[in-house]
């Protein structure tokens, strides 16, 4: 997977995640917030290896 890729699939999981955990908030659904937690967190990740990839490739572009 591209870091683009990476990138663009983290933000939408973060946005997801953000939906998902505040329907469980408005409706005391806790394992949906959970999820919804996790999935936030998913796209956090996926993000930074995004970033990770970018950084790589930057260093290997200058050798």
């Amino acid at each position: 997977m591209s870091s683009i890729s990476d990138k663009v699939k983290g933000a939408a999981n973060q946005v997801a995640g953000k939906i998902k955990e505040e329907t469980g908030k408005l409706t005391d659904n806790e394992r949906l917030e959970a999820e919804g937690a996790a999935q936030t967190l998913k796209g956090k990740v996926q993000g930074a290896v995004g970033d990770a990839k970018d950084a790589i490739k930057s260093g290997i572009d200058k050798l």
